[in-house]
Formats: structure tokens, C-alpha cells, sequence
């Protein structure tokens, strides 16, 4: 009885365990998640800080909204016409004006050095490793590699209908849930991890806006124009962002998707994708499949080893 109940016990913690493996081995799209409030889940240093900003102002907003309101509900019971009924005819108070000037001025100095610090971070582009451009089209994404050893390797990357989604799912052996609605396309932009990526954006026809929440970047893409930034990602995965700047009928239909892999992993689909893109796709697909099913047996691997 005693052997039974220890393996009982031994199979509830595997159970237990499974359901917190890694993201690296079992997870499906990261940033997101189904009726999620806030911001997407930063992956960058620079959406670090932009949350961090956010939070911060967030606070000061609060504190001055509850004093406001604090102010607002003192001044209507000490003021009323029941407890105040000779109201003093002060015109002026040297005291409270000073200090209704400099407050706010403090506050905005103090809200204004971390802006200015977020902002250059945002705007100043570090030494770059590799150079890509995108191009908005009415409605979609194209994607140009513009470095020497990419043989100017381009493609449009359009957004996956509804009734494809399965078909999609199952060409790349991955749950339908790797694919969401709206958000998934035919061609993803591939990056490697832990690289520093400079971005060209413009466009073709009208105005159009790129933007990955993830990393905190958002820039205008203008026709005759060649507007540039920056990334960083420090995580592996697949990540969506959309046009946001309204650019006609089909503006809500043109998503971004970019795919975050290992180095050895761009360089194997870099020179395949050279030759045939479809191809380069496959074989990058089948290594992730690979890679998490490593990842996912060596985590319950170390979860056996922690049951017995």
C-alpha cells in the first residue's frame, strides 16, 4: 500500500510539473493572452522601460486624481451652505497660488527626465548586426533583407484567411492556436535571437505604421519617406503586431508577424530561403518542432529525476 501510495503521489507531482514546463518547449504564441488588459509582454529593453514609464505616470496620476478628489468632497461638506452659512469673502491667497504654480511645474519636470531618456533610447539607433526593410502596401507587409549575404532576399507577407487557419496550422504541424485569427500570415519575418536589427520602414502607396507592442516599437511608414529604429528581441518565439495608422478598407487585416529564432536557426534558413522560400520555411518549422521536443523532454526528464 505504501509503494502504490508513493507512486500516486510520484505521478500527481509529474502531473503538476508537466503543467509548468518551460514556454521554451510547450508554449504557443507568447505576449498574449485571451481578454488580457495591459500591455503585451515586454521582450526588449526598451519596452522594459516604456512599461516602466507607464507604471510610473500611472502612480502620479492616481496620487493627484485621489488628492483632486479628496480636495472636491472636503471643499463640498466644509463649504456647504448648512455648515458654511457666511461665506468669507477671500479673494486671493499668495500662499496656494504659489504653490497650485510650482507643484504642477515639479511634477512635470519629474515626469519629463525619464520621457526624454525613454525617448532618445527609442530614437538613437546602437551598432546594429543586420538590416532589414519593410514595406507597407494596401493591405500588407513586404519584407526586404538588405544586407550582402542575404541575396537581397524579399517576400510579401500576407494575412492567413479564417477558413485557411487549419490548413496553415497542420502545414506547419503546429495546433490551430498557433495561428490565431487576424494575426497569423503566409510568410513570417524571420530574426535571429539576442540581435540587434536595424529597421527601414516606408511604404508604397499611402500611410501606413509598423508596430510590435513586444518590443515598444511603433514608426510611420511614408510613401517617398524612409523612416528608421530598432530592436532587440531577447526571447525566441513568434510575435504580432499590426498597421496602426488607418490606411483604408482593409486596414485592420494587415498584420505583423516575426518569428524570433536561434542563430544557428536564421543562418540554416537564411541560405536556404535564397533559393526557395517555401523550403527554407519547412525546414525551419520541423528544427522549432524539433527543438521543443528536446526542450520538452528535458524538462520532464528533470521532473522524473525530482518524483523519485
Amino acid at each position: 500500500m505504501k509503494a502504490v501510495f508513493k507512486r500516486l503521489m510520484n505521478l500527481v507531482a509529474m502531473a503538476t510539473a508537466f503543467a509548468g514546463v518551460s514556454t521554451a518547449a510547450l508554449a504557443a504564441e507568447p505576449g498574449f493572452n485571451n481578454w488580457q488588459l495591459g500591455f503585451q509582454a515586454s521582450t526588449s529593453d526598451v519596452m522594459d522601460d516604456i512599461t516602466w514609464f507607464n507604471n510610473f505616470t500611472l502612480i502620479i496620476i492616481t496620487v493627484i486624481t485621489l488628492f483632486v478628489l479628496a480636495l472636491l468632497i472636503y471643499c463640498v461638506v466644509k463649504f456647504s451652505a448648512k455648515n458654511n452659512p457666511v461665506p468669507s469673502r477671500t479673494s486671493h491667497n499668495t500662499t496656494i497660488e504659489i504653490v497650485w504654480t510650482v507643484v504642477p511645474i515639479l511634477i512635470l519636470v519629474i515626469i519629463a527626465i525619464p520621457s526624454f531618456r525613454l525617448l532618445y533610447k527609442q530614437l538613437e539607433i546602437p551598432e546594429y548586426d543586420m538590416t532589414v526593410k519593410a514595406i507597407g502596401y494596401q493591405w500588407y507587409w513586404g519584407y526586404e533583407y538588405t544586407d550582402e549575404n542575404m541575396g537581397e532576399l524579399y517576400f510579401d507577407s500576407i494575412m492567413v484567411q479564417d477558413a485557411d487557419r487549419q490548413a496553415v496550422a497542420d502545414a506547419r504541424g503546429v495546433s490551430i492556436d498557433e495561428v490565431p485569427r487576424l494575426l497569423a500570415v503566409d510568410y513570417d519575418l524571420v530574426i535571429p535571437v539576442d540581435t540587434t536589427v536595424r529597421l527601414q520602414v516606408t511604404s508604397e502607396d499611402v500611410i501606413h505604421a509598423f508596430a510590435m507592442p513586444t518590443w515598444g516599437v511603433k514608426i510611420d511608414a511614408i510613401p517617398g519617406r524612409l523612416n528608421e529604429t530598432w530592436f532587440h528581441a531577447r526571447e525566441e518565439g513568434v510575435y504580432y503586431g499590426q498597421c496602426s495608422e488607418l490606411c483604408g478598407k482593409d486596414h485592420a487585416f494587415m498584420p505583423i508577424a516575426v518569428r524570433v529564432v536561434s542563430a544557428d536557426q536564421f543562418q540554416q534558413w537564411a541560405s536556404a530561403a535564397q533559393d526557395d522560400l517555401d523550403v527554407a520555411n519547412e525546414q525551419l518549422m520541423a528544427s522549432i518542432a524539433e527543438a521543443k521536443k528536446l526542450a520538452a523532454q528535458g524538462d520532464l526528464d528533470e521532473i522524473s529525476v525530482a518524483a523519485k
